[in-house]
């Protein structure tokens, strides 16, 4: 992402398609209905395997202090909102990332952006659609 000004890189993402495979007990009912018209249930060890979108990378550029051009929530809110229109283009439901168990992280994630833990994985609960 490059901010108007300059042209200059403030932030970076990247976003891939990965099989995932999540325990069918982690997730409500209602959400196991949505995740089931999705996905395989393996009923041996009770897991959906599915495909979902990666948010792979998310990072800001610290010289010369372009960080400050960004929030770490604008530059997510900017992956989120390119994997809606990949949706909207091709298809798919789920969207996930994997974050280290980092003190200032987790809650970045969870309670600042609505992301909800799952598996040691972290889910956007409303893309799941």
């Amino acid at each position: 992402m490059f901010s108007n000004d300059a042209a200059e890189l403030v932030g970076y993402f990247t976003l891939t398609i990965k099989p995932i495979s999540v325990n069918a007990d982690t997730f409500s009912t209602s959400l196991r209905r949505k995740i089931a018209s999705v996905s395989d249930l393996d009923e041996n060890t009770n897991t959906y395997s599915l495909s979902a979108y990666l948010i792979a990378q998310l990072g800001k550029n610290y010289s010369n202090n372009a960080n400050e051009k960004i929030t770490g929530s604008q530059l997510l809110q900017v992956a989120i909102n390119t994997i809606m229109e990949i949706q909207y283009l091709v298809g798919g439901m789920v969207v996930f990332l994997e974050a280290e168990d980092i003190e200032k992280l987790l809650p970045f994630y969870e309670a600042e952006n609505g992301f909800k833990k799952v598996d040691c994985k972290l889910f956007l609960p409303f893309l799941l659609i």
